[in-house]
């Protein structure tokens, strides 16, 4: 099986992402339509989508282009690091309101006012992965996310200590990564 990973197609840059409910900019639209292009003769046995709306969107994009899709499966476990209240503010406004506060200003232990913090963060994704390894699926699986939760993937995958701090594996929209799975009995 191979497990492709899709970052959503470009948004907002001026607003904080997290679990925000925008949807995609004119760049990120045109992004995954060259993506869809990409895959359009791919064939995948299952989709999973985080249930955030820009998420959504580049799945309706990506899946618009292939024969027979399954229909995907929305998730929240799959969604970016929950920022609670600060998801969707505007960055100027959140400058005022919670001034210094980014995610990589968090100890890993330290939640986002009404959101999750860098550990809950990465043990759902740690769980959300291993879930897809444990199902032994022998087609291939595509995944629509977010950059965060790639990210940790990549940690685990490489076997590294997590940490909110430093950004290892930097994923740009509108981009995917193929993964190789092979199970031992």
């Amino acid at each position: 099986m191979t497990i492709y990973l899709v970052r959503h197609g470009q948004d907002d840059k001026s607003v904080r992402g997290g679990w925000s409910q925008q949807g995609l900019i004119e760049e990120g639209i045109q992004q995954i339509h060259a993506l869809g292009q990409q895959l359009s003769q791919h064939t995948f046995e299952k989709i999973i989508v985080s249930d955030l709306p820009r998420t959504k969107q580049t799945a309706d994009i990506l899946t618009s282009y292939l024969t027979n899709p399954p229909v995907y499966l929305l998730s929240k476990e799959w969604r970016e690091m929950n920022n609670g209240k600060l998801a969707g503010m505007k960055n100027s406004q959140a400058a005022i309101d919670y001034p210094g506060l980014y995610y990589r200003t968090l100890k890993m232990d330290e939640t986002y006012p009404d959101g999750e913090s860098p550990n809950d963060f990465y043990e759902r994704i740690k769980a959300a992965w291993e879930n897809i390894q444990a199902q032994k699926t022998t087609g291939d699986v595509l995944i629509v996310t977010h950059g965060g939760v790639i990210n940790i993937i990549f940690h685990l995958l490489h076997d590294l200590p997590y940490t909110n701090q430093e950004m290892y594996f930097p994923v740009g929209t509108g981009t995917i990564t193929a993964i190789e799975e092979s199970f031992s009995e």
